[in-house]
């Protein structure tokens, strides 16, 4: 097995603002240019034109938030505190892969604050049962001084399994929250601790990036997407301490946020159904009624994305219909004088705003009134994806150079297509289909496994708050 070095660091720019306000305020001028230039009647321009101008405002607003998002410093003294804390790793597995499971224990090795302890719970698995992983796992964790539990259980879930191994921590002040194939960078524990110096926080979602995000162009494709929609959306809500949903390979809770609603997140039910997914978003949901929820972007965690459409496909969906559910909840649970109760009313707004309007523009006035979109009309979206995918040019990677970097961020409209066309659709359908709680991926074992890969020169770049972890290869 070889090494190789892989870094990498969330840089925030005034360039990266700026060159954003410019794209979004070129949206602004093509719209206006296609409403005047185009044929319509002076009533539906006007609402057009009224439509873009919210819209925009709505962005400007999100770019000028998540720009005021800062990585939690404290004193010396805080951070003597924070490390006297008790942080229990939780890890349910499921027919994962053995390498990307190794690779996510071996980061645990490396961290420069360690876990007090990390309980792997084998959740049932059916293609295999880990016995090398398990041996080398435990042998390595006591010379490492990490307590550990490694579990077999019956097959009940994720949240099964994440229960069991908060019962065999029954003293930690912090858990952690991983998945399967997740492997943090060295700093990653210390840093999304960090937040927690302030009591009102009660989670902390760490940045998620991709092991596999040169596979295949899905695979690029949605690491721009991904990364892109953290750092825009996520981190403008982080700014107000309402963060709506933690990402499952790396979220930290206080430990009463988990253990004292146990048993409804065990049970939870909808419709007369138990929910078997949105394990994270229910998670978070706790924290929010408790006090702050924030993103804490120098904590980065790398992890596996799907590398066929049908995976992505079934994760999505899945995605689609816990966000159904939790929105409900959201809806009935959350206080109306907080900002994520708007927050997350917002977000449908926009949603329903922008299918109407693509509806409107592509079938209404064609069909009924004889009017066809202006090109213009095209180049909005496009100039939008790129103004928020900025952020994802300031993430430095150590395996890219950012000539590469760049060619992902120009495969934006391929995102903004996709998100347009056949994720909208996906997202309605799922919120008809919400009543379907069933897992739906790895059934038949691990769909992405970690491959070989040759060690690639490491990109030149400023050495502040550099990640490194080695990445093996096989």
């Amino acid at each position: 097995m070889n090494d190789r070095p892989l870094s990498a660091r969330v840089h925030r720019s005034g360039t990266v603002l700026g060159a954003a306000v410019v794209l979004v305020t070129a949206g602004v001028w093509a719209a206006h240019h296609g409403v005047q230039a185009a044929t319509y009647g002076d009533e539906t321009g006007s609402r057009l034109a009224a439509v873009w101008l919210i819209t925009f405002l709505l962005l400007l607003t999100q770019t000028v938030m998540y720009h005021c998002e800062r990585p939690r410093r404290v004193s010396p003294r805080a951070r003597r505190q924070l490390d006297a804390l008790h942080v229990a790793v939780l890890l349910p597995v499921y027919n994962e892969d053995e390498g990307y499971l190794r690779l996510g224990l071996q980061s645990f090795l490396a961290q420069t604050r360690p876990p007090d302890s990390v309980h792997v719970v084998d959740d049932g698995s059916t293609s295999g049962d880990y016995a090398s992983v398990r041996a080398w796992w435990t042998q390595a964790a006591a010379a490492a001084g990490i307590a550990t539990t490694w579990q077999r259980t019956p097959n009940g879930g994720k949240r099964h399994a994440q229960a069991a191994g908060v019962r065999m921590s029954p003293h930690a002040d912090v858990y952690i929250t991983v998945d399967s194939d997740s492997c943090l960078a060295p700093n990653a524990l210390a840093e999304v601790l960090l937040p927690f110096a302030r009591q009102r926080v009660q989670s902390v979602a760490g940045v998620v990036l991709a092991t596999n995000h040169r596979t295949n162009l899905l695979t690029r494709v949605m690491d721009l997407w991904f990364t892109t929609g953290q750092l825009t959306d996520r981190s403008a809500l982080s700014a107000m301490g309402a963060v709506l949903v933690n990402s499952g390979p790396l979220a930290a809770y206080r430990a009463g946020v988990v253990r004292d609603n146990l048993d409804s997140y065990l049970h939870e039910t909808f419709l007369g159904r138990p929910v078997m997914f949105s394990d994270d978003s229910l998670l978070t949901l706790y924290a929010l009624l408790r006090g702050r929820t924030v993103q804490q972007p120098s904590a980065v965690v790398f992890t596996a994305l799907p590398e066929k459409a049908s995976h992505f496909g079934r994760m999505y969906m899945r995605w689609m219909r816990g966000s159904t559910i939790r929105s409900v909840w959201r809806l009935r649970y959350l206080p109306l004088s907080g900002w994520p109760y708007w927050a997350h009313l917002l977000r449908w707004f926009q949603v329903a705003l922008s299918t109407a309007v693509l509806g409107w523009l592509l079938v209404v006035e064609p069909v009924r009134y004889g009017h066809t979109p202006p090109a213009s009309f095209l180049v909005v979206p496009f100039l939008i994806g790129w103004a928020q995918a900025l952020r994802y040019l300031g993430v430095i990677r150590s395996d890219e150079r950012m000539r590469e970097r760049a060619v992902t961020w120009l495969l934006m409209p391929l995102a903004v297509i996709g998100g347009w066309t056949w994720l909208r659709a996906m997202r309605w359908y799922g919120v008809a289909t919400c009543a379907r709680t069933g897992w739906g991926t790895r059934q038949n074992g691990a769909e992405v496994a970690l491959a070989a890969a040759a060690p690639t020169e490491p990109a030149a770049h400023d050495t502040e708050t550099t990640l490194q972890f080695a990445l093996p290869t096989r």
